[in-house]
């Protein structure tokens, strides 16, 4: 009886934490990016906490949304799936937008995805968005982020 309860307790603590951290991620501050002719309205992820939840979790994203990450200074950048459900296209941007390298990533994993030099932007989208529109390594993005730094 006692294991069934705290069993049944620890359900509804991961349950609620997860709908908790849900919630949040939809009400980060949200910009707007360009790709040459396509926007992307982008989740902004900018403390510890919310580049840590990132995308955890969720079910589905519409098409043209992602998530930004931003960090404080450029860096090695390294990203995996643990508890995403979606598979996504990491974006390794530089300062001035540049996309350095892209990432597919499949959910659920462990497998690290890291830029292959140091960037302080990385952005998240549904896998194979990139591609679909012809968007790859070199691409600079526009953007109230990238804004004088070119």
């Amino acid at each position: 009886m006692i294991r069934r309860f705290t069993l049944l307790l620890a359900t509804l603590v991961l349950a609620s934490s997860t709908a908790w951290s849900q919630e949040a991620q939809r009400n980060l501050p949200q910009v707007t990016l360009k790709a040459g002719m396509h926007l992307i309205h982008a989740q902004v992820a900018s403390s510890f906490d919310q580049r840590a939840t990132g995308l955890m979790f969720r079910t589905d994203m519409p098409a043209n949304e992602g998530m930004l990450f931003v960090f404080e200074e450029p860096a090695g950048q390294c990203f995996w799936m643990k508890n995403t459900l979606l598979p996504l296209t990491a974006a390794f941007v530089a300062d001035d937008g540049t996309i350095v390298n892209l990432a597919d990533m499949k959910p659920q994993t462990l497998d690290s995805h890291c830029s292959e030099k140091p960037v302080r932007y990385v952005l998240e989208m549904n896998q194979g968005w990139f591609a679909k529109r012809g968007l790859k390594a070199g691409t600079k993005l526009g953007g109230t982020p990238f804004e004088g730094t070119r």
